[in-house]
């Protein structure tokens, strides 16, 4: 399905841009960077939204400090890595 009919951006054109990205992508302005376009009337950004929600599952709320999409180390370990995924960049 067509949700960015400015960019001409297909539903799994979304959905293949998070699950490829090494950040977990939350916007849709990530979106268009990831897909080498931008934003032009906006109507599908809500839109988008709800995909990369669904796409990213569970962690669309809040990624906290050891959750697989959080590339943050956790303060008090210093031990601690990045999370590391099989996903390639954008």
């Amino acid at each position: 399905m067509i949700v960015c009919s400015c960019n001409v951006l297909s539903d799994d054109d979304i959905r293949a841009a998070v699950a490829e990205s090494d950040d977990a992508v939350r916007h849709a302005k990530q979106i268009y960077g990831c897909l080498g376009c931008s934003a032009e009337c906006g109507r599908c950004a809500r839109t988008i939204k709800t995909i990369i929600d669904e796409a990213l599952g569970p962690c669309a709320k809040s990624c906290c400090s050891g959750c697989p999409h959080s590339h943050t180390v956790a303060a008090n370990d210093e031990a601690a890595q990045p999370a590391q995924f099989a996903l390639a960049a954008c």
